[in-house]
């Protein structure tokens, strides 16, 4: 399956669109679809997905039961904004024009890759986010872990 990482820096252009950076292209290159699906994040950033690894997930959400209410809210917010993007000629994707709102992105962004998925943040909010990061990292880890 797919181990993308890296943290790329990336800019819109006029029309809302960035490139794909060439290293995290050959990541995708898993994807044989070509399509890939941006969502919101739980933080202030967007999620791009692979294709596949995207039914993966709805797979999973589509299993709650919606007669629940705290179900149908999670259902209705996860679904909120997801949209199919493919990759055009040149390796750009389009963003919305909700999507980028929601993430406050103005021109310059950073991707964030790890395991299946990429967090898209502005970059002014990605810095804000590694800013805040724990001063103990080991700490953390020791908790996450139960080291």
């Amino acid at each position: 399956m797919y181990q993308l990482t890296g943290e790329y820096e990336v800019r819109l252009d006029d029309k809302g669109r960035f490139r794909i950076p060439g290293q995290l292209m050959k990541q995708l290159s898993l994807n044989t679809s070509g399509k890939l699906v941006l969502n919101r994040g739980f933080e202030n950033c967007l999620l791009l997905y692979p294709n596949d690894v995207w039914e993966e997930k709805t797979r999973e959400v589509n299993q709650l039961n919606t007669y629940i209410a705290k179900n149908r809210e999670f259902v209705r917010y996860f679904y909120r904004g997801a949209t199919v993007l493919i990759p055009d000629a040149n390796d750009r994707l389009l963003l919305p024009k909700s999507l980028i709102s929601h993430a406050g992105i103005n021109q310059d962004m950073i991707l964030l890759a790890y395991h299946n998925q990429i967090e898209v943040w502005s970059k002014e909010a990605y810095l804000k986010m590694v800013d805040s990061e724990p001063v103990d990292f080991s700490k953390l880890a020791e908790e996450i872990f139960k080291i």
